[in-house]
C-alpha cells in the first residue's frame, strides 16, 4: 500500500513543555485512520504538527513520499492536504457562500456545486453568515470548504464536538463517504465508538505517546480496552 502520510518519531514543543514523544503514525491511501485518546493526550498538536502550525522539533513527516518536516501550512495544503480544524474556524462575519469562495478552489470532482449536493442544508442557508448556523451547520461548511481542495488527504480534528447525536451521525456518515470516495482520512475523534465503526486501522494516544497502533475493529470489540485506553465511554 501507497503511504500517503507518515510521521515518524516527532517530538513537539509548546514553549518548554514536551507534548509529543515520539510519535509515529501512517496512513495509507484510501485507508481511514483514527487517531483516539482523552482530552490533553496530543492529538490536536499531532494534526498541528502535521499541517506545520507547530513544527516538530525532532522526528520526520512525509506526505505523499516527500519530506515535509518543517514545511509552511501553505505548502502542506498546496499538496493536496484538507484540514478541518477543532472548534471549525469558519468566518462568522461572511455568508455560507462567501466562506466557500475563500477557499482554494482547485480541479477535481468537488465544487461548491458538488459540495451543496452533499449539504444541502448549506444551500438552504448560503446567504446566512456563519455565525448564524448551528454548530452541525458549522461543522458542514468547514468540511465543504476542505473538499474544495479536492484534497488527497483529510485530517478531521473532533469533528463530533458539542454536536446533538443525530447531526454526529450525520457528519460521520459524511466523513465515511470520503472514504468512498478515495479520499484518505485522518479522523481525530473522542467519540471512539463511531470512530471506529468508520476506521480501518487506529491509534490511541496517551499523554503525548502512542500507546496502541493495530485494527479498529479488534479495539472496537475489547470494549474494556477501548474505554480503558481512549477514556471514552460506548457512546451512542
Amino acid at each position: 500500500m501507497n503511504m500517503v502520510l507518515e510521521v515518524d518519531a516527532i517530538h513537539t514543543y509548546y514553549g518548554k513543555s514536551h507534548i509529543l514523544d515520539g510519535v509515529s503514525l501512517k496512513v495509507g491511501e484510501g485507508e481511514l485512520v483514527a487517531l483516539l485518546g482523552r482530552n490533553g493526550a496530543g492529538k490536536t498538536t499531532t494534526m498541528r504538527s502535521i499541517m506545520g502550525l507547530t513544527p516538530p522539533r525532532q522526528g520526520r513527516i512525509r506526505l505523499f513520499g516527500q519530506e515535509m518536516t518543517g514545511a509552511s501550512p501553505y505548502r502542506v495544503a498546496s499538496m493536496g492536504v484538507g484540514y478541518v480544524p477543532e472548534g471549525r474556524k469558519i468566518f462568522g462575519h461572511l455568508s455560507v457562500h462567501e466562506n466557500l469562495l475563500v477557499a482554494r478552489e482547485t480541479k477535481g470532482p468537488w465544487t461548491i456545486d458538488a459540495v451543496y449536493k452533499l449539504f444541502p442544508r448549506l444551500h438552504e442557508r448560503r446567504t446566512s453568515k456563519g455565525g448564524r448556523l448551528s454548530g452541525g451547520e458549522q461543522e458542514m461548511l468547514a468540511i465543504a470548504r476542505a473538499l474544495l481542495l479536492n484534497p488527497k488527504l483529510l485530517i478531521l480534528d473532533e469533528p463530533s464536538q458539542g454536536l446533538a447525536p443525530i447531526i454526529v451521525q450525520e457528519v460521520m456518515r459524511t466523513v465515511g463517504r470520503m472514504k468512498d470516495e478515495g479520499i484518505s482520512v485522518l479522523l481525530v475523534e473522542q467519540n471512539a465508538f463511531l470512530a471506529l465503526q468508520l476506521a480501518d486501522r487506529a491509534y490511541v494516544l496517551g499523554e503525548g505517546e502512542i500507546v496502541y497502533d493495530g485494527s479498529a475493529a479488534e479495539l472496537s470489540a475489547d470494549t474494556e480496552r477501548m474505554e480503558q485506553l481512549a477514556g471514552v465511554a460506548h457512546a451512542a
